[in-house]
Formats: structure tokens, sequence, C-alpha cells
């Protein structure tokens, strides 16, 4: 507990949506190519999102100390007032004039499917600071722009700071060079099932290779759990059911603040990977990727 962790990547409003059916009913395959769609959706909530801030609001409930580094817009205010509150550093979030903050429309099908349509806004303009926190232990280096990702692995590999690589839905705007060099000295690099399969495809590694690149590999499988990759093991993590399934969104986000946090206080693997399904499984319980509440209290029963 009581980490200091750096989190980068997205700060942004969901529009968060629910369809009340399947997206399968209403997509033609041998029409794919002239794909036409509308959907009329039952529910429309705009909630404070972004992984770089879903992940520290998880962090912040595990005992750690998240500083986000980031770029906001001019309509900021009420979304910083909410994590000051919460005690979560937001002096590193670079307010851009005259843009908005990020923003993603999400729509959540009955099998949970998403579709998404995100606008970076202010993130485009995102700093790169060389100075940060000298206690800090580890970064997680989320989804933004591919340069500034790339900026800051070079500049945590130059400052030997572990970091955590989470390409996430930028990885198709990845080459196979960039992507090498940002996994080649990571501590972690994590991804679901599709984005680890992207990743090897662009790289032309395989999955022996790249955990050879890096200390732990990690796939989610949705609720199927995880599976954890060292070069000596590989760990199969049970998922862990949550009460009621209301939105999915933000709880590959819960994951990572789980693992990384457990990992800090020197848990084993295995114990990670459960923790971090654990954290994951209260996202799932709330509309929104920050409305979900726990205690240190249950965090220490699970571990």
């Amino acid at each position: 507990m009581n980490h200091t962790i750096l989190v980068s990547g997205s700060i942004a409003y969901d529009r968060i949506m629910n369809f009340p059916d399947h997206f399968k009913n209403h997509i033609m395959p041998d029409k794919i190519h002239v794909l036409s769609l509308s959907f009329e959706v039952a529910t429309v909530e705009e909630q404070f999102g972004g992984n770089a801030g879903n992940i520290a609001h998880n962090l912040k409930m595990l005992g750690e100390k998240p500083i986000i580094i980031s770029a906001a817009g001019e309509d900021f205010e009420k979304y910083r007032m909410s994590l000051e509150e919460r005690g979560i550093d937001t002096a590193y979030i670079t307010i851009i004039p005259e843009k908005k903050t990020a923003f993603v429309n999400i729509i959540t099908d009955l099998d949970d499917n998403q579709i998404a349509a995100f606008h970076a806004g202010a993130l485009a303009d995102a700093p790169v600071p060389h100075s940060f926190p000298k206690e800090a232990e580890i970064a997680i280096v989320g989804p933004e722009s591919i340069e500034v990702m790339l900026k800051r692995v070079f500049l945590y590999k130059e400052k030997a700071l572990s970091y955590v690589f989470d390409p996430a839905q930028q990885l198709p705007r990845f080459s196979g060079k960039d992507l090498k060099e940002s996994i080649e000295g990571a501590k972690i690099l994590v991804g679901n099932d599709y984005e680890i399969g992207l990743i090897i495809q662009k790289t032309g590694l395989s999955l022996e290779a790249l955990v050879k690149k890096v200390e732990i590999v990690i796939m989610t499988l949705g609720e199927k759990g995880s599976h954890i990759y060292t070069r000596d093991n590989i760990i199969e993590v049970k998922p862990v059911r949550p009460k009621k399934v209301i939105d999915p969104t933000g709880a590959g986000d819960a994951y990572r603040a789980g693992f990384v946090s457990a990992l800090l206080d020197g848990k084993g693997l295995e114990e990670c990977g459960r923790l971090a399904s654990w954290v994951a499984s209260k996202a799932i319980e709330y509309y929104g990727a920050q409305q979900h509440r726990f205690t240190r209290e249950e965090v220490d029963a699970i571990i």
C-alpha cells in the first residue's frame, strides 16, 4: 500500500449507452463491406472515464498514491473536482486552452459487446514532463497518441523506472518496430486475447518470444479469467463472478490497478491475478467506470 504510481493515458468523459438487443442480430455478414447501422439505445449517461482516470480511481481505493499524467480541456473542472475529492493527484494533468476534454461514446449490447467512438480533444496535445516525483515506483503507459506513448516509454527507460505497457485501442496505429521498442524492457505487457494476438501479428514475435522480452505478459480473457505468462510459468487465473452484471466499462482498467497494486505489495503472481479479477468484478457491478467503491479491509480479506 501507499506506493506512488504514475498513470498516463486518457482522461475522458464517457457517454455510456445500453442497447437492449444483440449487435449480431443486426449485422449481415455478407453486407459487411457496406455496413450502415443505427441503434436505438435504452439509456444514456455521462460518466467520468478514460483509462488513466479509471486506473487511478481503483488504485486510490487500494491504498495507493496514483499520479495522473495526461491532458484535459477547458471543460475539465467538474472532473478535476471529483478526482481531488477522492484524494487523487491532478497536478500533472495539463489543461489545453480552447480544447475540450476527450470523450468516448460507448454502446453496449446484451452480450456486453461494445462499439465505441473516441474523440481525443485535448489529449492530442498531452505533454511529456521530464520530471516527476522521485518516489514513483512504477509507471503505467496507457493509450493516447502514439508519439506521446513512445516518448513516455523512452523517458522511463532513460530514468530506469519500471513501466507497464498497455497500448489497448491504439494498437492498430503502432508499427511493428515501435511495438518492439516499447515492449523491450517493460516490466509488464498487458492486453486482452485479441490485443495480444495483434501484437504477435504486428511484431512477428511468438508468445514465447514476447515473454523473453518482458518480465510478465498478461492476457485477459473476459468472463474466462486471465493468463499470466513468465519465462518459467503460465498461471491461469479464474474469473471472479460479479454479484450482478450491470456494465463492463472500465473492468479492464480495474484489473490493471489490482494487479499492479498487489505486485508492488510483494504478492505472488497468482494472488495478483486473483485480486485483479476481484477489482474488475466490482467495476462490472455498477454503471460507469468510476462508480464502484470498496474498502481496503475488503481487499485484505481477498489476499
